[in-house]
């Protein structure tokens, strides 16, 4: 019965890109861990508003880009800043609205945050036809900007870096409506979690040099094989977590390939405990995903930046690179030689991790929410006045 009198926190996601739901997720934690007269509620957009296509859709969007990166380049970019092309590629994605139109009214949600694009777009053309009247606020879940994220009918935006929060600026959105907060992440990667512990659960030596791989949720990582050629050449034995996400073909070649390996390695699927694996590792080679990197640098945990695919994720590597926040590889012979180096000489991870503790926050999701609960209750005031 008390559920039925709590505020209705409508989360709107999508798993086109493992970030989105990632945020969503953090989101929800924190509204169900700091607000008792709340209760959130997640949705898929695309696989609400096309349950049949979805699917379909999903796995030609996982082959698509990782397959023919460049052909998602050309559409990234061509859609970048708002144009003719742009608004009517975007128009398609807006198809089956009446589906999602019936369930909001259905929840009847006090706010809604968006943490996918289209769905920002979707409930701004709600607003913009008078057939809702909620709170929209937009997490951007990159360090970057892109027509798709940016909608007048959205009263507020939480961003991840002052760089993403100038550019918004310059693009004609209020000052007042963006919020720089800091990517959300969810409370396990912002608590101190025991090293030794950790160790002796994992099996690992704790004097050896540990990497953690992570190829993103769905775990496109390079070339497969091709990729950790250039580790076994090196001279130092380490250990190495490789999660290969949902790449379950992946994670088997990499278990023949590397059978022989001189190094300990850890082979494994998808990941819940990645926070404890960060927590025991020196250095983490990923793709420059935003959640991901964002992950990493509450826990202090220093960056090699490989295989950006194009797009959001090239847009990453250069924030993080310039501002001094990531290593950068841009061959597997660069990647083998700065891994070297750094198992050699560890002067550059403690600078490394000088800047990330400088820059990084722990208090990105639970600030973020603040933003979200006043844009509630600043709607609400104004009806009531």
């Amino acid at each position: 019965m008390n559920n039925c009198k709590k505020d209705k926190y409508l989360i709107l996601s999508a798993t086109f890109g493992e970030g989105h739901k990632q945020v969503a997720n953090a989101i929800s934690e924190t509204v169900e861990y700091m607000l008792a007269d709340a209760e959130p509620i997640t949705i898929d957009v695309m696989e609400w508003i096309h349950p049949y296509l979805y699917p379909i859709s999903h796995y030609l969007y996982n082959k698509g880009i990782n397959k023919f990166p460049q052909v998602y380049s050309f559409f990234y970019r061509k859609t970048r800043v708002r144009s003719h092309f742009s608004v009517k590629l975007n128009s398609l994605f807006l198809l089956g609205m009446q589906s999602m139109l019936k369930i909001i009214q259905e929840i009847k949600p006090k706010v809604v945050v968006s943490t996918y694009p289209f769905a920002a777009g979707i409930i701004s053309k709600f607003k913009e036809q008078g057939l809702i009247d909620i709170p929209a606020v937009t997490i951007i879940t990159d360090y970057t900007d892109h027509s798709y994220w940016i909608y007048p009918y959205t009263d507020q935006y939480v961003v991840g870096s002052t760089q993403v929060c100038n550019r918004l600026i310059s693009l004609g959105v209020e000052e007042y409506k963006i919020k720089h907060t800091g990517i959300p992440i969810r409370k396990r990667f912002m608590e101190v979690h025991p090293r030794e512990l950790l160790i002796n659960k994992y099996r690992i030596k704790p004097n050896r040099f540990t990497i953690l791989i992570m190829g993103g949720g769905d775990g496109f990582f390079g070339k497969g094989f091709s990729t950790f050629r250039a580790l076994e050449s090196m001279s130092t034995p380490i250990q190495l977590f490789i999660v290969c996400g949902k790449n379950k073909k992946l994670k088997k070649q990499l278990e023949y390939e590397l059978r022989d390996s001189k190094h300990d390695l850890r082979i494994m699927g998808y990941c819940e405990n990645v926070h404890e694996l960060m927590a025991i590792s020196d250095l983490m080679i990923s793709k420059p995903g935003g959640v991901t990197t964002s992950e990493a640098m509450a826990m202090e945990l220093p960056l090699l930046i490989y295989h950006s695919l194009p797009g959001q994720e090239e847009d990453n590597a250069k924030y993080l690179y310039r501002s001094g926040l990531a290593f950068l590889a841009k061959s597997e012979k660069d990647l083998g030689g700065q891994i070297e180096n750094l198992v050699q000489d560890s002067t550059p991870l403690k600078l490394m991790k000088q800047r990330i503790k400088k820059h990084r926050t722990k208090t990105s999701t639970s600030d973020a929410l603040r933003v979200i609960v006043k844009a509630a209750n600043r709607e609400q005031t104004q009806k009531i006045g």
